[in-house]
């Protein structure tokens, strides 16, 4: 092996370890959304609520989970923000 292969391969392993990282940093960030968009989804579909899906419902539900749904939910029966 001459030193460029070494140096490709180290290079290529902290890539690698430096993705998996990000992935396990964002997983509960991606599960929370998941959950919190089945509960909008939920919600439409049996109480009939119309909530508008936007990049910003999507991060508070993120960041916040079943209870930032559940805050996106009260805002928008409400009219103060979320209104289709």
């Amino acid at each position: 092996m001459t030193g460029f292969e070494i140096l490709l391969l180290v290079l290529v392993l902290i890539f690698v370890l430096g993705a998996a990282q990000l992935v396990q940093t964002a997983r509960p960030f991606i599960v929370n959304a998941v959950a919190g968009l089945v509960v909008l989804y939920l919600a439409q579909v049996i109480f009939g609520v119309a909530v508008a899906v936007t990049p910003i419902v999507i991060a508070l539900v993120a960041i916040g989970g079943v209870p930032g749904a559940l805050l996106v939910i009260l805002l928008s029966l409400f009219g103060v923000a979320f209104v289709p």
